[in-house]
């Protein structure tokens, strides 16, 4: 290593975000640039460790060469560094703003002191990449006769069109979004991945002769509900065509489904059909609908009192867009106990720490009401409406882990019932699978959780020719094992191809 007793005397120090009520003024990456030094110093925090867990089960999903590169930026090889980056991970870019690091919870140091901050590094590395210019289209030497057509320009989606790019086949990727992105576009918010980063590499995937077709519909038309993606584009005046997927495989050698999953849990409790309800992803996509297009959005937060059902990523990031669109307050329902502070002892390293965190939009938050907008142990109840059949609140019960009961897991507090005042509910409770027009159509088999089924590290489907990867395969996941499944498909059709 560049400096193997580096961890001995420098201590963890993230990269700062931008201060909280700055970044409430807009939309913009809540991210400042980093310190050269600042990144050396912290890549200095790399062990020489016998083992890098990093890079295990535990760890990074790409298998990313995190020691490596740590060691160059060291070094000052920037460039250098992003040529072992590279060698695993086709989106640094993504993965170094939005994925949870956990390879920094498989750290090795992070056993005794807090893990090295590699996901800063990483995103140091990338971003300086893209500066300087050493970031370029990877084109193939010599094109093989063969094509894929690969359906969802989501992380899983864009990684296989690269990589099957690069092994010399003839790739169309189709979205049905106006947009190409998927996920990345119209799923993750632009305060914490902004559309110039994911334009960008798409510029690159042009270059390197990637087709894309977007406002195409593959599969059979169906009957979609009011906050569904393609209901929200027809809205706004994008028209979406479809088209039968037979009439893709007829065109095409091999087809991989990358569509993810996109069925939201629901909360099927009284008052449900009230107005003011919408899931998490409707909310999401509508905002950087209005942020790309230059227009208030047609859902928005403003001067609204705002109850979040659900936390994760896109929980948070429903109140991080709920503040930036000035709402006059915010609470975020969980369902489980608050994490502890530490790491309990049935939650040993290396495994991801079950740990609370104050993450970007709680921070924020905190800053603007005085809190952190998390009430934990609150089960929902009932919907409470008005006379014009608006909602008006939620009725709930807290809920107690240390007291099973044969019906659920926990057991309800007596007395503890509330009325909890709202003009707007955000239901974010994960998401169950993908949609089925397109598999239904192929007369895919599902697995028991309504996945696509298909053995990870082969990903072919029931039907020949027919891959699937990514969420619409695996279930509800990161965006880095999206990338990494996409990479494993390709290799797989690529095999499929040539023998």
């Amino acid at each position: 290593m560049g400096k193997p007793t580096g961890f001995t005397q420098f201590a963890r120090s993230s990269v700062p975000y931008r201060d909280p009520l700055e970044r409430l003024q807009d939309f913009a990456e809540i991210f400042t640039t980093p310190d050269e030094m600042h990144m050396k110093t912290q890549g200095a925090r790399c062990m020489d460790c016998g083992v890098p867990f990093c890079q295990s089960a535990d760890g990074c999903p790409v298998d990313n060469l995190i020691p490596e590169w740590n060691d160059l930026v060291v070094r000052g090889e920037w460039q250098q560094a992003l040529a072992r980056l590279e060698e695993t991970n086709n989106f640094p870019e993504f993965t170094g703003r939005v994925c949870p690091a956990p390879c920094e919870g498989a750290c090795v140091l992070g056993i005794i002191d807090p893990a090295v901050t590699i996901k800063n590094i990483e995103n140091a590395i990338i971003d300086r990449g893209f500066m300087e210019g050493w970031v370029t289209p990877h084109l193939p030497r010599m094109r093989s006769g063969r094509s894929v057509a690969i359906v969802g320009s989501g992380p899983a989606g864009l990684a296989a069109a690269d990589q099957l790019n690069q092994a010399g086949h003839r790739v169309t990727v189709y979205e049905r979004a106006d947009r190409v992105g998927g996920l990345l576009t119209y799923g993750i918010p632009n305060m914490k991945l902004d559309q110039a980063v994911v334009d960008r590499r798409i510029d690159l995937l042009h270059q390197a002769e990637v087709e894309f077709i977007t406002g195409v519909s593959v599969g059979s038309p169906t009957s979609y509900a009011s906050g569904h993606v393609i209901n929200i584009l027809e809205e706004s005046g994008v028209a979406v065509r479809h088209i039968p997927v037979s009439d893709v495989r007829a065109q095409y050698d091999a087809l991989l489904l990358a569509t993810g999953a996109t069925v939201p849990g629901d909360l099927s409790i009284p008052g449900r059909a009230l107005e003011g309800i919408h899931f998490a992803m409707d909310f999401l996509t509508r905002s950087t609908q209005g942020i790309l297009e230059g227009a208030e959005p047609w859902l928005s937060a403003r001067d609204q009192d705002v109850i979040v059902i659900g936390g994760g990523d896109t929980g948070t990031d429903c109140i991080g867009t709920a503040l930036r669109q000035d709402c006059r307050s915010i609470v975020n329902f969980e369902l489980l106990a608050q994490p502890p502070a530490d790491r309990p002892l049935d939650n040993p390293w290396p495994q991801w720490p079950l740990i609370y965190r104050l993450e970007y939009a709680h921070s924020e938050a905190q800053v603007k009401f005085g809190a952190d907008p998390r009430s934990y142990c609150v089960l929902s109840q009932e919907f409470i409406g008005d006379d014009q059949g608006r909602v008006r609140g939620i009725r709930t019960v807290d809920v107690d882990w240390n007291h099973p009961t044969d019906e659920a897991p926990f057991s309800q507090v007596s007395g503890s019932e509330q009325l909890w005042e709202c003009d707007l509910v955000f239901l974010s409770m994960g998401f169950l699978g993908p949609e089925h027009a397109i598999s239904d159509d192929l007369d895919l088999k599902y697995d028991a959780r309504s996945n696509y089924q298909a053995d990870y590290g082969r990903y072919q489907s029931s039907e020949e020719g027919v891959f699937v990867a990514g969420d619409c395969r695996r279930g509800q996941s990161l965006v880095v094992w999206a990338i990494n499944e996409g990479r494993g498909a390709a290799d797989a059709i690529d095999t499929y191809l040539m023998n």
